[in-house]
């Protein structure tokens, strides 16, 4: 049966091609897309060019938004989506705005007294309800390792999040996956990182203690340890990697694994991975 979706697709990517040494070069710049098969490798180059076509990049002055960059970023994006069917999960905004720096946003918070305290908090990425994602570009910069941090894992997690609301670390989940798993792991573990921080505020946490700031942040922060340090998320609480394995239909410690096996690089600048 003939498909407009499909067809529309189609077109898009033929009338878009990516340069073959283009595209090397953003894979030997993303040390977290080694080891993905040839097929998946090419299956990501596509859902790059249709994520730059569907999305708008506004770089502001200081910003040097080349084709190399565009697509480095939209490799970066469209990772969590690799093994998810094309449902639009990017849906409710159309824009990226890329700040040459970390930026000021206003904050407001009504206390239990009723009292609203306002304040301007130093951010380096946004994602807000029915609006863009705003990433400060040297975050950008700094991702793609194997080291925890990947602002733009982080706040499209946070997209992903907003699909059924407000966001409340509970992103749509599969028809497969149960509801009482899920919230059973994220919030056990919550609970777990809240509780050290309650403790000791200086405390060695296992993960960003960013993620306990609510629900909605654990699963951004946990998304990017999926993505760029699966076996610290995997040690630390092995129970949220299990759910996040099946929510994002990938196993990227696996992958960790296999390069730390196979490739000489790995095992001599990655830390061991049991």
């Amino acid at each position: 049966m003939w498909s407009f979706r499909a067809w529309r697709r189609r077109r898009i990517l033929a009338r878009i091609p990516v340069d073959p040494e283009l595209w090397r070069q953003v894979l030997d710049s993303l040390p977290i897309l080694d080891g993905l098969s040839a097929e998946e490798t090419g299956r990501l180059r596509e859902r790059c060019v249709l994520f730059l076509h569907a999305k708008r990049l506004t770089a502001l002055p200081g910003i040097e938004l080349d084709a190399f960059a565009r697509l480095r970023l939209a490799a970066q994006a469209e990772l969590p989506l690799l093994n998810l069917p094309e449902l639009d999960w990017y849906r409710g905004f159309h824009e990226l705005v890329l700040y040459p720096d970390d930026f000021l946003s206003p904050q407001k918070h009504r206390d239990a007294a009723g009292v609203v305290h306002e304040w301007d908090a130093e951010r380096s990425g946004e994602a807000w309800q029915q609006g863009p994602v705003i990433l400060a570009w040297p975050g950008i910069a700094a991702s793609g390792g194997w080291d925890g941090y990947n602002l733009a894992i982080h706040e499209l997690a946070h997209k992903l999040d907003m699909l059924d609301g407000d966001p409340n670390g509970l992103p749509p989940l599969h028809a497969d996956m149960r509801l009482q798993d899920w919230a059973a792991a994220l919030q056990t573990a919550y609970d777990d990182l809240d509780a050290r921080l309650e403790a000791d505020p200086d405390a060695e946490t296992p993960i960003d203690p960013y993620a306990a700031e609510d629900p909605a942040e654990f699963f951004a922060v946990t998304s990017e340890y999926f993505f760029s340090a699966p076996d610290l998320l995997v040690e630390a609480y092995p129970a949220v990697y299990e759910q996040l394995t099946a929510f994002y239909r990938q196993d990227p410690l696996a992958r960790l694994r296999r390069l730390q096996v196979e490739d000489p690089r790995y095992r001599a600048a990655v830390r061991p991975v049991s």
